[in-house]
């Protein structure tokens, strides 16, 4: 099983960015906070709606709400494919 990294949460937060949405995923972004990032709550959602997908995953809800980072989101994607989540 391939570890899902950072350039992982960057190529699939450009794709559910709207074209009109002002986003900066450049740098380190791993301790940056979505929003600072330029991402809506509904932005979030639709990410981890995409990454279960696409990695045939299941990401509780009370954990994607409680994600606020994307090396947060790495880590809860990282656990939930060791089925470390319920």
């Amino acid at each position: 099983m391939n570890d899902f990294t950072i350039e992982d949460v960057r190529r699939i937060l450009r794709d559910v960015a709207g074209a009109d949405e002002r986003v900066d995923l450049d740098g380190d972004i791993a301790d940056t906070s979505f929003a600072d990032l330029g991402y809506d709550s509904l932005a979030l959602l639709e990410t981890t709606a995409c990454l279960q997908r696409d990695l045939n995953i299941r990401l509780p809800d009370d954990a994607v709400l409680a994600v606020s980072t994307p090396g947060q989101l790495i880590d809860l994607v990282s656990s939930a494919r060791t089925g470390a989540l319920s």
